[in-house]
């Protein structure tokens, strides 16, 4: 007979002492669609699966071998990390700087934050295809459309050549995208209280004075969020890559989820995607280690 320590009634007494009863629903379904699909990706990786899963055979690390190797996999962490690069600073500043408008913008305010925060609400594929249909054909393209009303020649390749795929895609990203730092940025402002712009305006501080040494550093932390989830938002792209140019021209605009996506379900080699595919996460954790540093590093000199 067991012991009311040792029964069922001790165990629930315990768990609920501990609040494991409270967070047992989050564990479970994190193990579920978190820890489960990570530990078999790993094992896939150590095999020569194909799509089906089944007739592959251990092979170790092998794979993660032959990625090293592939020129494939360099290429496409190259377009990766340069997208990475080309979209982030334009992100963050152009956020920063609709927030200002925003924030101190008194007419018709709503209008402002709707019409920049609304095409962060649009799929994925909407956007994509805004762009490839509408924005950028040659000739009849909006984008053709404004060079030729410029007195400048239309007709570039905004799309199939390789000088201004990358680029297309760029601006793509940062016109539907930018309205969530835009938001998080507009938040911080509306924080800062409104006694310190009073005290330094009772000062004598301009407008460019208080926004330099008030509102800037008081955003720090602010763009320092921003900054780490835009990074990791760009090392993830795939979406409008693959709609609108398909990893062309010549592979030059080519992300390495694509790389991943190809090789696992054109290429039917599972177990061989699954390696690319965690060697992609190690770069995602060496940089976020690394912006964490970082962070840890301003704060204490600003500490």
């Amino acid at each position: 007979m067991s012991s009311p320590a040792t029964g069922p009634v001790g165990i629930r007494r315990r768990w609920t002492e501990h609040g494991l009863v409270f967070i047992a629903p989050f564990l479970i379904t994190y193990s579920l669609f978190l820890l489960w699909p990570l530990l078999s990706g790993v094992r896939m990786s150590l095999r020569s699966d194909n799509i089906t899963g089944s007739g592959g055979e251990f092979v170790g690390l092998d794979n993660y071998a032959e990625a090293l190797r592939d020129p494939g996999v360099w290429s496409s962490m190259g377009n990766t990390v340069w997208f990475t690069v080309l979209s982030t600073v334009p992100l963050v500043v152009c956020g920063l700087v609709l927030a200002l408008l925003s924030h101190h913008l008194r007419v018709v305010e709503w209008l402002w934050r709707l019409a920049w925060f609304a095409p962060f609400l649009l799929p994925s594929g909407v956007v994509g295809l805004l762009f490839l249909w509408v924005i950028y054909p040659s000739d009849f393209g909006f984008a053709d459309q404004v060079l030729a009303s410029a007195g400048l020649h239309p007709g570039i390749g905004w799309l199939t050549d390789e000088r201004y795929a990358m680029l297309s895609v760029v601006l793509t990203t940062v016109w539907w995208t930018v309205g969530f730092n835009f938001l998080l940025y507009l938040a911080a402002l509306q924080s800062i209280p409104r006694y310190v712009y009073e005290a330094a305006e009772l000062d004598g501080a301009s407008g460019r004075q208080r926004l330099w040494h008030i509102t800037l550093p008081l955003l720090r932390r602010t763009t320092g969020v921003v900054v780490v989830l835009q990074v990791l938002a760009s090392l993830k792209i795939f979406d409008q890559v693959y709609i609108m140019t398909g990893g062309g021209p010549d592979d030059s605009t080519r992300p390495v989820l694509q790389y991943v996506y190809q090789a696992g379900f054109t290429g039917y080699r599972i177990g061989y995607a699954s390696a690319v595919s965690y060697l992609f996460f190690a770069l995602i954790v060496i940089v976020s280690l690394v912006q964490l540093r970082l962070s840890r590093r301003r704060g204490e000199e600003s500490g």
